[in-house]
């Protein structure tokens, strides 16, 4: 008796159909699956035995065989428990092998016949609209994260008996069905706002200009002067996700297994905050089993990583691919996996050990051999690709005690999408969608300086010793500053308000 259950897996962020093929015959008793399966699908047999036994129906006592192809990727995860069971009903005639071929099925199976939620339901639902099947069965809690995909039925079942009758057509089951405007309008408010930050104006101003053009941008200040603060209200003036945006990231949680079970679908930015102990494949991704790291995590969003310093080395250095292309190769000797990572990077650090150089309250205890030797954690093309550095000093009491309300973040935003349709205007027809992102030959045509600015770049080039990486980032960021202002040409303020912003280049001349 043989039966074929369609199935998929995922490699990257993307999915593959799995064809689930299922050969009972006569012989002593065997439960064997080939297809480079991983340990988690080698125990699926024993799952799916208890699970077929306490829901009701025999599980046969002969030589099984379950080949999960293409037999040459490996697979790893419980989500094929699902179409291992529904393939040895379908092969013993206990649901119709004809009904079963027009589905494709998803799902972990408890041993009481419970069909648990999986990772990746999203991203397979995706892939699934153009295998030709009927629809796609997933656990009920994954049902709305696959029924946001257009073009594809999707069905949520809670146990195997329930299937076993819906396939039978003893039993009618509603597709699931989920209003993406409604989601969209569930995740998009937040519950921080500028408008709650008293002082800080001018760090403000630099988020400003961060958030209009996609730039990267650095912290230095003492504790307790509200760096952390700042950067948790980044996303609020950032402009809001599109539906392919939303889809994407929503697709990365899913994979990881992060997506809230109320929410189908991630429609704010993520921000992203991991702890500085975290180890390089935590923050890029990787692992036996390749996985996305944060900065997947925080693709469409922040990452904001806080004592930048106090994060190994080595972990920091990796930082340079994605921030350079916006996503991450993993090559392994079996495959090479590509995950996006396009988010903008805030960081904070002390502006030494003790973290109070400069502070008018405390006084530092550090010698200058160890501020720099301190400041040497962090490299100098690291350093480079950070656009934005920006001192927060401590607020005074007075700011403190202010009663007025500051500018909200919604009155922020205004100018924020203001400037990026500016920028969309420019860049259209082209895959740039922001200053940040733009290329050498777009840096040539939009960024051209007048005579004061021309004389302006070469002085602080010359005299702070400035790469050529630094020199194309500061022109980047004197556009944004002019788009905020709603000029075609840089201006000289424009181009000095950038100088500004690059501190460390100052402090360390």
């Amino acid at each position: 008796m043989l039966a074929k259950v369609l199935s998929g897996a995922l490699i990257g962020i993307d999915a593959y159909p799995v064809e689930v093929e299922v050969d009972i015959v006569q012989g002593l008793p065997q439960f064997a699956t080939v297809g480079l399966p991983d340990g988690a699908v080698k125990e699926s047999k024993d799952r799916v035995k208890s699970a077929i036994k306490n829901s009701g129906y025999e599980f046969p006592v002969r030589r099984i065989t379950i080949n999960l192809a293409p037999a040459d990727i490996r697979k790893d995860g419980t989500a094929f428990d699902l179409p291992m069971a529904v393939g040895i009903l379908a092969a013993t005639g206990v649901v119709d092998s004809a009904r079963a071929k027009q589905f494709a099925f998803l799902g972990e199976l408890s041993l009481d016949g419970c069909i648990k939620p999986v990772r990746g339901a999203l991203p397979v639902a995706a892939a699934a609209r153009h295998w030709g099947v009927e629809g796609l069965i997933l656990p009920t809690e994954n049902a709305p994260e696959g029924a946001i995909v257009e073009g594809l039925t999707v069905y949520g079942l809670s146990d195997l008996g329930q299937l076993v009758d819906f396939l039978n057509g003893e039993r009618v089951i509603e597709p699931c069905r989920v209003d993406a405007a409604d989601l969209f309008a569930q995740g998009a408010a937040h519950d921080v706002d500028f408008a709650e930050v008293n002082g800080q104006e001018h760090v403000k101003r630099a988020l400003e200009v961060a958030a209009s053009g996609g730039h990267n941008l650095l912290m230095v200040g003492p504790p307790g002067s509200g760096k952390t603060m700042l950067a948790r209200r980044l996303p609020t003036i950032l402009p809001d996700m599109g539906f392919a945006e939303a889809l994407d990231t929503t697709k990365i949680h899913s994979i990881v297994g992060l997506l809230p079970r109320q929410n189908a679908l991630i429609s704010s930015r993520p921000f992203r905050s991991p702890h500085h102990t975290i180890s390089d494949a935590g923050l890029i991704g990787g692992g036996t089993v390749p996985r996305p790291g944060e900065v997947s995590l925080a693709h469409h969003g922040v990452l904001f990583l806080d004592e930048l310093l106090e994060f190994k080395k080595n972990v920091l250095e990796m930082l340079r691919q994605p921030l350079e292309d916006g996503q991450v190769t993993i090559s392994r000797a079996a495959t090479t996996l590509t995950y996006p990572a396009d988010f903008m990077l805030v960081a904070a650090m002390n502006p030494c050990p003790c973290g109070y150089l400069g502070d008018g309250l405390h006084s530092c205890t550090c010698t200058p051999v160890m501020v720099q030797r301190y400041r040497r954690r962090l490299s100098g093309p690291l350093l480079d690709r950070i656009d934005l550095h920006i001192e927060v000093p401590r607020i005074s009491h007075k700011e403190l005690s202010d009663t007025e309300e500051a500018e909200s973040s919604s009155a922020i935003r205004v100018r924020v999408e203001r400037a990026r349709q500016i920028q969309r205007e420019r860049f259209a027809g082209s895959a740039t969608i922001c200053n940040a992102a733009m290329k050498p030959r777009q840096l040539r045509k939009f960024c051209a300086l007048d005579e004061a600015g021309q004389k302006l770049m070469e002085m602080v080039t010359d005299r702070l010793g400035f790469s050529a990486r630094t020199y194309t980032r500061l022109l980047k960021v004197a556009r944004t500053i002019a788009d905020l202002a709603d000029c075609e040409q840089i201006h000289q303020s424009h181009l000095a308000e950038a100088i500004q912003y690059r501190s460390l280049d100052r402090r360390t001349s």
